[in-house]
């Protein structure tokens, strides 16, 4: 019978199982049936040859014959399967076999070089050509795939064998070498005073790594009750030190160490139904929560905050994510503001990952998209499912920060009412690192005349909050450092900026201002980008590992090595990031108008070399004059030294307030200033984070009475160095000790000056 003839299906029933394939045939490993589930429609029966007198067991038992022969020689096969088989189907027949000759076997392995999988027009014109049957063309093709695998598994694991002895030899030599290690100078044993920056730099990381895996080994006992054997392969035969730079000691604090975020992956296809229905119930309790005031938002005794009630929450929403863990707080806000952006950009916004950890560069270190499990329908995000990781932070390396892993939800409620809503998947998913999880979190917009709109935004997180510097307890206890209105506040600034770059009716009268569209544009882009370096840098992201250099004081500073190679937005070579935090009895409003003037900028700026600082060209982008991008130009007073020009922006808010600058190369700044593509110009972004302390009297930048007595201030002063223009480069001690120095006196600077004007 020819190949592919249509059989009806009535008369085979035998021959095709439940899943599609024939009788026999599908179980065979190595073995490929060609497309089954595309070849056997209703009626119609995979293209081998056979008839309807062929038992099954007797074409199982055929193929099996077939197979074997073919493994042992590679060309073995039938002769007239089809034919002799149809003719005379006893099952005790004794089959013959003969080898494929010569010519066939040089024949089929040319075509293989050029196509390894031949269709069944390609099989059959073969035989012909051949004078084999194609079912014998198909199993030589088969065999021979299988053959070549095998030849490249054997291949690979002789590879792999090879580079597995060479690591051995150089892992025992390496060992030997430290083993036997001696000073150059003397030809003792080595101190940690001349080990290089690196190694104390990786012992203190394996350090690191052993308390982690202590704590988390503790945490498993509690589920599986008995303990974790530790990992032999982590422990050191040398005892960690920590490190010595003269008659300073370090700590060897880490700050952040990631477990959440590196061991989690997309959601399986099982949790995805789970993970809709929470969605949609942390939407209705979201609405429900921006909605509701009291007994659950209680007003405070002065009417200027809202307070949680707990208690009532629980009465209201018993279902929820499940009760709170041992040992975490409930942090919950509430805040509503009016902005300058329409409901469809802020909704884009919140959407697309990009441009929500780039608006809150501040808050959000760092964002991922797991998985999308619904785009939206209607061309817009109404119904946008997105399986989200995010890690937030304050703008200093003394608070740890808060991962989370959670599903972010949007929907189109009412005519110009969106919500969206982010709810942790811990539930789902648990996992022992967890410190921080979003309990329904998220805002209500509502549309408003004139493209403004009205925006309420709920914070509610339990958290553990361990690790946090004794000089930001009291603002984080207070939930302010990641609160509700720190989110809006930014969220404001952000869309202020926005309206500002988007402005056409620039007031030409004032000196300095620039009014050309495209050099406003190229110039704001590049300072966002400078915000962005530097906001990414200042914290405690878990993909950084600050290390401590001075002593066991409140203005530790803290360091850590970049190696920047092939990015055209930062100066190639060994940059070297230092950062302290201190507290200034001064009111914030009072420290960032102080840092942010460039009349007073010699009395802290130590690279200034006490030249004159004057302000170029300025853009303004926001209600507050202090929200504005300046090129600053330092005209030095020693006449042999060039200018040096200052890429300079400065924004404030009522939660936290920056002063961010970076030197700059004055043709690439008239290129930006003409309009030029402003991602090619290098940066190092230095500058300082200014945040209230916390206090009851302290209300951030935005209020402060006449005598600047509104509390107490947070300053985060972080300097970027490049102190090797090659990236391999090894950190000398030196070079640490000389940025110390720097930002110790810089602090200095700045607290005479700030404490004299308070006194």
């Amino acid at each position: 019978m020819p190949a592919g003839v249509m059989v009806p299906a009535r008369n085979m029933p035998s021959m095709i199982s439940g899943n599609g394939n024939i009788g026999g045939f599908g179980t065979i490993s190595g073995l490929s049936l060609g497309q089954p589930n595309n070849n056997m429609m209703e009626g119609q029966l995979h293209p081998f040859e056979m008839t309807q007198n062929t038992s099954e067991s007797e074409i199982a038992r055929m193929r099996d014959e077939e197979f074997d022969s073919a493994l042992k020689s590679g060309s073995e096969n039938h002769e007239g399967v089809s034919g002799e088989d149809d003719q005379d189907p006893r099952p005790n027949k004794k089959k013959r076999y003969h080898r494929h000759t010569q010519h066939q076997i040089q024949q089929m392995e040319a075509f293989f070089k050029e196509c390894p999988h031949p269709d069944d027009k390609q099989r059959k014109e073969l035989g012909r050509v051949l004078g084999l049957e194609p079912l014998q063309v198909k199993f030589w093709f088969q065999n021979k795939r299988t053959q070549m695998k095998t030849q490249h598994e054997r291949q690979e694991n002789s590879q792999l064998r090879a580079e597995n002895e060479k690591l051995r030899a150089d892992n025992m030599r390496y060992r030997e070498a430290l083993s036997t290690a001696s000073c150059p100078n003397c030809g003792g044993p080595t101190t940690v005073g001349q080990m290089s920056f690196d190694e104390h730099h990786l012992r203190l990381e394996n350090a690191r790594l052993r308390e982690e895996i202590d704590r988390i080994s503790a945490i498993a006992a509690k589920y599986v009750g008995k303990p974790v054997v530790s990992y032999p392969l982590l422990s050191s035969p040398m005892t960690p030190r920590p490190l010595d730079f003269g008659s300073q000691t370090g700590s060897g604090e880490m700050y952040g160490t990631g477990e959440l975020l590196r061991s989690i992956n997309a959601p399986a296809e099982a949790d995805k139904p789970m993970i809709i229905e929470l969605a949609v119930a942390a939407m209705e309790e979201l609405v429900r929560l921006a909605q509701m005031g009291e007994p659950l938002w209680m007003t405070s005794l002065d009417g200027s905050t809202t307070v949680f009630n707990e208690e009532e929450y629980i009465r209201t929403f018993p279902r929820g994510i499940g009760p709170k863990p041992t040992g975490f707080k409930c942090e919950a806000s509430k805040e509503t503001c009016v902005l300058i952006m329409n409901h469809i950009s802020l909704v884009e916004i919140l959407m697309d990952v990009q441009q929500w950890s780039t608006v809150f560069s501040a808050i959000v270190s760092k964002a991922s998209t797991l998985d999308v499990l619904s785009t939206g329908i209607a061309g817009n995000y109404n119904g946008a499912l997105q399986v989200m990781t995010a890690e937030f932070q304050v703008p200093s390396p003394l608070v740890p920060t808060r991962e989370s892993y959670y599903v972010r939800y949007c929907k189109h409620h009412a005519e110009g009412t969106w919500a969206v809503v982010d709810v942790s998947l811990d539930n789902i998913r648990p996992n022992p690192a967890m410190r921080c999880r979003r309990r329904p979190s998220g805002c209500l917009i509502q549309e408003m005349p004139n493209g403004y709109s009205k925006v309420t935004w709920i914070e509610h997180v339990e958290v553990e909050d361990r690790g946090v510097h004794n000089l930001y307890k009291q603002l984080v206890s207070s939930g302010h450092a990641f609160g509700a209105k720190r989110w809006i506040a930014t969220l404001d600034r952000q869309c202020e900026r926005l309206a500002s770059l988007m402005a056409t009716n620039i007031p030409t009268g004032d000196a300095g201002v620039i009014t050309n569209q495209d050099g406003r544009k190229s110039m704001l882009k590049l300072a966002e980008r400078m915000v962005i370096s530097f906001c990414a840098g200042v914290g405690a992201s878990t993909a950084h590992t600050w290390t401590t250099l001075s002593g066991t004081g409140a203005d530790d500073v803290r360091v850590m090595t970049r190696k920047s190679v092939d990015d055209p937005g930062r100066p190639p070579g060994l940059v070297l990031s230092a950062a302290t935090s201190f507290w200034l009895p001064v009111s914030p409003k009072r420290v960032f108008d102080f840092l942010r003037d460039e009349n007073s900028r010699n009395e802290w700026d130590i690279l200034s070399n006490g030249g004159v600082v004057q302000e170029m060209a300025h853009i303004a982008n926001g209600r507050d004059t202090g929200n504005c991008v300046s090129l600053l130009r330092v005209n030095s007073a020693n006449s042999s030294q060039t200018n040096m020009l200052i890429l300079q922006e400065s924004c404030t808010d009522p939660t936290a307030s920056f002063v961010i600058y970076a030197p700059v190369d004055i043709v690439a700044m008239n290129v930006v200033l003409n309009g030029g593509d402003p991602d090619y110009v290098a940066l190092l972004p230095s500058g300082f984070a200014i945040l209230p302390d916390g206090s009851s009297g302290s209300s951030g930048s935005g209020v402060a009475d006449a005598g600047g007595s509104s509390g107490g201030s947070l300053l985060t002063v972080a300097f970027q160095i490049l102190v090797d223009s090659v990236p391999t480069a090894k950190l000398s001690l030196g070079s640490v000790a000389t940025v110390n120095n720097l930002i110790a006196c810089t602090v200095e600077r700045i607290k005479a000056s700030l404490t004299c004007e308070n006194a």
